[in-house]
């Protein structure tokens, strides 16, 4: 291996994202205790876990929002707020795409947006950004709707216009909070497509946020589960079934069966069913804390 090949192996495995014994407090009260996490390039990781569990409270640390009470984090060895990193982060919220209908802006105008910097917000636009907002619109899929107002978009189409605003900034680590929210079933296989690709073909790195289980295991590389600390973090087809989890949460068996059933594989159907649909109500809430 010459030194080429050993720098662009060592660049692939590079850690876009190190935490570590991170806590988080909100009004008072511990959000996050003890993450540890490390994510790296080219990685496609969802995370999932119970409403108020944290996941938010994660993404918004991560971004520099929010201040940690311990611990540190690292984003391409630099802290979140660091200068040099600035349009290497994208940033997708679940509200991104709700912009309020009397707001006008196309989708051309709006993916623009993604190429300011505080460098060149008072010049001209160059030739490059204009070939990025491009690009971005393309990869998308949204170039015979690029001079339509947002507004008219579907749910669907709007995340994919937020999507691209990322992309022209040129970001390598994407972060997103419930995209598929509000999102019809055609739209969401075609932005689950958008974001594999861009993962596998572009070697964008993607951490994303979502109530709905089933995709992620369907579409991510890797499976976190978070309750105020990482329960799970692992391969997705290693991520535990529901009755796994029941474990990991405390959850115990709400009704003794054993004078009622003989039968032992009817106790553990009917304690499934118990503990699954606790487990799949948390999940299932699009709000997050």
């Amino acid at each position: 291996m010459d030194a080429a090949d050993s720098v662009l192996e060592s660049e692939q495995y590079y850690p876009i994202l190190q935490v570590e014994d991170l806590s988080v407090a909100r009004s008072g009260k511990t959000v996050l205790e003890n993450i540890n996490l490390t994510i790296q390039k080219g990685e496609f990781v969802g995370l999932v876990g119970p409403n108020g569990s944290g996941k938010s409270t994660l993404l918004l640390s991560i971004l520099g929002i929010l201040n940690a009470q311990n611990g540190t984090i690292r984003i391409y060895d630099h802290k979140p707020n660091s200068r040099n990193i600035l349009g290497k982060i994208g940033w997708v919220s679940q509200a991104a795409s709700n912009l309020p209908r009397h707001v006008k802006i196309t989708v051309h105008e709006l993916v623009m947006l993604g190429t300011i910097t505080s460098k060149n917000m008072l010049s001209r636009t160059d030739k490059a950004r204009r070939e990025r907002v491009e690009k971005a619109i393309e990869m998308v899929d949204l170039q015979d709707v690029r001079d339509v107002n947002i507004s008219r978009l579907s749910g669907g189409q709007r995340q994919r216009a937020v999507i691209a605003r990322a992309l022209a900034s040129e970001a390598e680590f994407i972060l997103l909070d419930e995209p598929l929210v509000g999102v019809d079933r055609e739209s969401r296989n075609s932005l689950l497509k958008l974001l594999d690709n861009l993962c596998h073909d572009e070697n964008k790195t993607i951490f994303m946020v979502s109530h709905d289980l089933t995709t992620l295991l369907q579409t991510t590389h890797r499976m976190i589960y978070l309750e105020k600390s990482i329960k799970f973090d692992g391969p997705a087809e290693e991520f535990p079934d529901l009755t796994i989890l029941a474990g990991l949460r405390g959850i115990k068996h709400v009704h003794d069966y054993d004078d009622q059933l003989d039968d032992s594989s009817q106790k553990a159907s009917k304690s499934i069913v118990i503990e699954s649909s606790i487990i799949k109500d948390d999940l299932d809430k699009s709000k997050e804390d």
